[in-house]
This record gives structure tokens, sequence and C-alpha cells, in this order.
């Protein structure tokens, strides 16, 4: 007979966990592992991160979900590595072999010359094996099903990039590609328009994100950390909200008006007028403590206008959270360094 399963008392967790996903991984199933070890009763990420790409990915928790597409806009930054001289349907190294070319001698000034056709706004046909979605369904439904789409170009931006022959030794030869861009690039279809500036094709064979927004991989955690820590351990793993609210002006309110604030209502002041704005005041409740998280909102002439608004629940949750003691670590299981 099989054992029976047991089953996890799921609790509101609060907070922005930096993850280095794995290969193999898709970004849900990822977000499912994280959320069972930490127990949350609600998750989410900030954007997806193919199966055969590992790195930076921001997963939010409780309170953070409602900020969640606020960093979907965020610039991201990757390393990757073509095998040049072959093409495949997927444009990487998943996909059928399409075609083999020989690879044309150049030098790293000819190299440096075609990273700069690439750098600074360009357009971009989406790849068919994407979420993208097209009459309700996703481009790699199609591409499945053999069917081939239109797809317009896109406009995205190049920010920095970085070329450079490489070794690897699943290829003969190789580009190593260094890139910051904005959201919405895809990376294979760099590696592919590169390949074929160079006059052999190209496809990925690795992709590594290693930024997106202010997070980098040196602040994130792996999975097999975190399945080697405890409970209050990977609580400690936790970011605050407001992490995800980088860049908003700050504008702290007394009890009187953060009550009406959480209520819904408009607040007057001496503020300039801003579009994003990080609004913060005193938990609800008798307790005095520093300040928290309230919400969102943008000034208009002198108006502050909320956006999106914790409740006195989740506050107090997320209070109670990050007041909590700190774990006792042993040396075998270190938890990453982080910046907020």
């Amino acid at each position: 007979m099989n054992a029976p399963r047991t089953r996890v008392q799921r609790r509101p967790v609060h907070g922005v966990l930096l993850l280095d996903k794995p290969l193999g991984f898709s970004s849900n199933d990822a977000l499912q592992k994280a959320k069972w070890l930490l127990r949350a009763d609600k998750a989410g990420h900030t954007g997806t991160l193919d199966p055969l790409a590992s790195g930076v990915l921001p997963l939010c928790f409780g309170a953070a979900t409602k900020f969640s597409q606020l960093h979907l806009d965020a610039d991201k930054r990757y390393e990757a590595v073509a095998r040049l001289g072959a093409r495949t349907a997927t444009g990487d190294a998943e996909g059928e072999l399409l075609d083999e070319r020989p690879v044309p001698p150049f030098t790293n000034a000819e190299l440096a010359a075609v990273a700069r056709r690439f750098t600074g706004p360009i357009r971009q046909v989406p790849p068919m094996h994407s979420a993208l979605k097209k009459d309700g369904r996703a481009l790699y439904e199609y591409a499945r099903a053999g069917i081939e789409v239109e797809r317009a170009p896109r406009e995205v931006e190049i920010l920095s990039l970085d070329v450079t022959r490489t070794q690897d030794p699943r290829a003969k030869d190789a580009i190593k590609i260094i890139v910051s861009c904005s959201k919405g690039t895809y990376i294979r279809t760099l590696g592919e328009d590169l390949g074929e500036a160079l006059g052999c094709g190209a496809h990925l064979i690795s992709l590594r994100r290693t930024a997106t927004g202010p997070f980098g991989q040196a602040q994130c955690v792996t999975l097999a950390r975190l399945e080697a820590m405890n409970e209050a351990e990977r609580l400690a793993c936790l970011l605050p909200v407001e992490v995800l609210l980088a860049g908003h002006t700050r504008v702290t309110l007394d009890a009187e008006n953060a009550g009406r604030f959480l209520s819904g209502l408009r607040r007057r002041g001496a503020w300039q007028d801003a579009p994003r704005v990080a609004v913060f005041g005193p938990a609800p409740g008798p307790r005095a403590g520093p300040a928290v998280l309230l919400g969102t909102a943008h000034i208009v002439a002198g108006e502050l206008i909320p956006a999106r608004l914790l409740t006195p629940l989740e506050i107090a949750q997320s209070a109670a959270q990050d007041n909590a003691p700190p774990p006792q670590i042993s040396e075998s299981t270190q938890i990453p360094e982080t910046q907020t």
C-alpha cells in the first residue's frame, strides 16, 4: 500500500524571494517548489524564465503579489553561449537541427562591429517557440502543431552588448554573449541574428539571467539550499515587500492620515507631483512601531491618490514576520547576503 500523503498546512507569508532558478525547471515549477517549502498560501513570479535558462527569478509571496506586475518592466541582464554554424527550430539546443554551415573566419574587430549593429533600439521578430499569445493561444502551441503564424516585429532596446569568442566543449566554434536589455528581448533571437550577421547561423547552448532590475545573482538562493534549511531560515531569506518599489517616491503619513488612506481616501499635503509613490505609515492597531508599507499611490496637484493598498491584516502579518527573532543558523547552512 502507498503511504498516505502528508498534507502541508499553508500559512500567510509575505515578501520577495530571489531564487536562482535551476535548469530544467519552468518558472512555475520553481515557484510551486518554493511555495511548498515556505508553506505559503499565496505566491506569484515577476515574469517567466525558460526551462533551459537558469538564474535570477524574483518570487513574490502574499502582499508582494500585489506589486509583482511593477517588476515586469525591469531591464534584464543575461550571459549566453551560442554555437556558430548551426540553426535549430527553437533557436536553442532543444530544437531540431535545421541546417549547418561552415563558420567563416572573422577578427575580433569584425565581431565587435557586428555587436555594435545590434546595440541600441532594434526590432525583433518573436520566435515561434515563445509564450507570446496570438488569438488566445501561446505561439509555442502553434509551433508544436507544425503551424507557422505571422508575427509582427517588436522594438526592444539592447542597452549594452559584449560578444567574444569562447571555448566550449559542446561546440567547435562558439561566442559568449553578455547583454543588458529592455523587457521583451528574446536572447535566442539575438543569438540567431548574430549568427546570421556572421554568415553562418547560430543557436544558444546555454542561457543565464544574471540580473533583473536591482536584483543580481549574488543575492539569490538556490532550491537546494532552501531544502537544506529549517523553516525559520527559509523565512529569513525573504526580502520585504517594498524592495519591489525601488524608484518610487516615499511618503510617510501619520496615524490619522494612514487610516484614511487605507480606506481609499485621497489625502492632501505639500507634496510635489509624482507618478509612482510608496506610502508608509504606522501599522493599524494600538502598538506603536516603525513605519510600514501601506501601499502605492500617485500625487497630482498636492493630492495623494491611492493605487494598490495592503489590507490591515496583511500589514499586521508582515510586521509580525519582520519582527520575528532571527534564526540560529548553523555553519553548514548560511543565508546569502541581501541588499535592500
